[in-house]
């Protein structure tokens, strides 16, 4: 008996299910007619895939692909370093949850409009390989919870060519570590997205008087006696680095978003949407 299942596809689910409500009335692209090639059934693949007359020439079943259904997969990276690990107040998501959220609801539309959908991770025991379906989705959701053993910016070599990517983080990274990772994803022909996922208190630093500030990854501690003074100082070094990925995103052809914790989930799920359809990536809901 299936057991449960994890509170993060079931919150996805939810979401998911209102951005179909403002997605209605899209069409379903066509499935394509140029044929890629022959693979074993998976666990989550859909029964309409399967090639019954190829499989009954032997004891395996085949799905029969096409080449534009093989273009097809979406890989999605959900950042758990430590600095998403953060929330500004008890009431608001830390943003390690928001950005597994995103990710997960994400996968869901996609799957429902029958697309693949992959995990990147740099932690290979959470890395999912490409699929669809119940199962795939289920496999999704439990290794988006599961705490990871590495963290950072995915390998993108695991990827294979002509993929669709949606990296999701707060890329507070410094910037050329960023851009190594979106260049060495354009170099395997990879279209894609960033999502910028931050907390309302580090879009404003509304500090005043004597605070302590403690580094989540390592860095430290720094006390400063008036915080108000570095306020405009601090605002303008995010804003040269919220310009400095978007000037890399757009030399990429890619995407940048930002998503604030503070806000619902649904309107920066139909903009990503809106971003994979005007791609290659077919109108699948």
């Amino acid at each position: 008996m299936a057991g449960a299942l994890p509170p993060l596809l079931v919150e996805a689910e939810r979401v998911a299910a209102t951005v179909a409500q403002g997605l209605h009335g899209r069409r379903r692209a066509g499935t394509g007619e140029t044929f890629w090639q022959y693979r074993r059934y998976e666990p989550g693949d859909r029964p309409q895939a399967i090639d019954w007359r190829r499989s009954a020439r032997a004891d395996p079943v085949f799905v029969r692909e096409l080449e534009w259904e093989a273009a097809q997969t979406v890989w999605i990276w959900s950042d758990a370093s430590g600095s998403m690990d953060y929330a500004s107040d008890r009431a608001l998501p830390r943003k390690a949850d928001r950005a597994a959220l995103l990710a997960m609801a994400l996968a869901v539309i996609l799957d429902r409009g029958g697309e693949r959908v992959a995990l990147l991770d740099a932690d290979p025991h959470r890395a999912q390989p490409p699929g669809g379906g119940r199962l795939a989705l289920r496999r999704l959701a439990d290794a988006l919870e599961r705490p990871p053993a590495a963290t950072g910016y995915p390998p993108g070599a695991s990827m294979p060519r002509y993929g669709h990517v949606v990296l999701i983080g707060d890329f507070l990274a410094p910037l050329d570590e960023t851009a190594a990772v979106v260049r060495g994803l354009v170099g395997r022909a990879a279209t894609g997205a960033l999502v910028q996922v931050m907390d309302p208190v580090e879009e404003a630093f509304p500090f005043q008087g004597r605070v302590r500030f403690e580094g989540l990854e390592a860095e430290g501690t720094l006390l400063l006696d008036r915080a108000e003074d570095l306020r405009d100082a601090y605002r303008q070094r995010l804003h040269d680095h919220r310009a400095g990925l978007e000037a890399l995103a757009r030399s990429a052809d890619w995407r940048l978003l930002t998503h604030h914790t503070d806000q619902p989930p649904t309107p920066t799920l139909m903009a990503l949407y809106q971003v994979l359809s005007g791609g290659r990536v077919p109108r699948a809901w």
